[in-house]
């Protein structure tokens, strides 16, 4: 059983059928989870007017985070759909039979898989954090101006439990036409406000709506009176409880690798620990997919020669994964509650792909190892 060459025609081969089944998976899983996840946003679409453009970069923000979770799955489901279908049409069979090794068999899915691996850190490490950090922003500023995307014209549209809004129509200069404000912020008094017209205003402490020509009618909650008001001009705030929030709170999943270690002392000593499980997280998810292409690898290369593809063997490495995802989310979990049991995660993340590796390349290696030294010939008779 021989290495071959450093690089072949066949390992160009497979790499470029690994390579392309990649990104046509990864793209698939990733829009449909993109489908499912954006669904949340639709009614600010269809009731809210949220403009499509908005929409798409709000939802567009989370991609890069699908793609760092199901990356290391796809790689699996590649190696094994790959192999298994060079098994089929008998090409596994030839390399085989002109002496290539499981190693040279391996070479393109390793070359893959460091590609994989940087691309993981780099969407963990960098990517991913940033891209929530801005989605957590922009999200932040489209609730605190909810208002301005809610109001519609001829539709009561509640802009929290205790607010409603009514509006005519609305001028192309945004001019409010016909307002209606049913306030019930205030218990002891119960307001409606009512205005022939009105201008949203943004302030620093959330959206306000300028009334003109109107009038403020309260109804006083102990003794039922009705008092009225007329006037010219009246500044009303729409924003909701949080309007006095002035900055945003960025969670842990957006902040970066040295902070998640190093954790806000305002935290409590809970929240403390789940960062730091969350920088530990950060840095194991990569190596995954080293181990499922090892356990791919395993499953097709190994074992008994069959000249058919076997589905066996492809089911137990199914299973494989299944237990070490459950075992890694376990780990994850049991991390976030004690620290001290970091080092588990860590050893779940290393000594997996070092037992598949050992599984897969030892026997060859061992094989060299043990084969005997050629010595010198004879020099030819005189």
């Amino acid at each position: 059983m021989r290495l071959s060459a450093i690089i072949t025609h066949l390992d160009w081969y497979i790499f470029r059928q690994l390579i392309l089944g990649l990104l046509a998976v990864t793209t698939g899983l990733t829009m449909l989870i993109w489908l499912v996840q954006s669904l949340r946003f639709v009614d600010l679409v269809v009731n809210h007017g949220l403009s499509l453009w908005v929409f798409l970069k709000l939802t567009g923000l989370l991609v890069p985070s699908f793609v760092a979770v199901i990356l290391p799955i796809t790689t699996f489901v590649i190696v094994q759909f790959t192999y298994q279908r060079l098994a089929g049409d008998r090409e596994l069979t030839v390399m085989r039979a002109m002496g290539l090794s499981p190693a040279a068999l391996s070479r393109p899915v390793l070359a893959m898989v460091v590609m994989v691996v940087a691309a993981g850190y780099a969407l963990n490490l960098s990517v991913v954090p940033a891209s929530l950090a801005a989605f957590g922003e922009f999200q932040w500023e489209i609730r605190n101006q909810m208002a301005a995307f809610m109001l519609q014209d001829g539709v009561f549209t509640p802009l929290s439990d205790d607010v409603t809004v009514y509006v005519r129509s609305r001028d192309p200069d945004g001019t409010l036409r016909g307002v209606m404000i049913d306030d019930a912020r205030n218990k002891s008094a119960h307001a409606t406000i009512l205005a022939e017209r009105g201008q949203l205003v943004e302030a620093a402490d959330g959206l306000h709506v300028l009334l003109f020509d109107g009038s403020r009618q309260e109804v006083e909650a102990q003794t039922g009176r009705l008092n009225i008001l007329t006037f010219h001009e009246n500044l009303v705030d729409l924003s909701g409880p949080s309007h006095n929030q002035t900055e945003r709170v960025m969670g842990m999943s957006e902040v970066p690798l040295d902070v998640l270690l190093h954790p806000p002392s305002t935290l409590s000593r809970i929240d403390q620990a789940r960062w730091i499980a969350e920088a530990h997280k950060r840095v194991t998810a990569p190596v995954a997919a080293v181990t499922y292409a090892l356990m791919s690898l395993l499953s097709v290369l190994t074992g008994a020669f069959q000249r058919h593809a076997s589905i066996l063997r492809p089911l137990i490495s199914v299973g494989g994964v299944v237990v070490l995802l459950a075992l890694s989310l376990a780990l994850q979990t049991l991390t976030a509650r004690d620290n001290a049991t970091a080092p588990l995660l860590w050893a779940e993340t290393i000594v997996p792909p070092l037992v598949f590796a050992v599984l897969l390349f030892g026997p060859q290696v061992l094989a060299a190892w043990r084969q005997p030294i050629p010595r010198d010939a004879p020099a030819p008779a005189q």
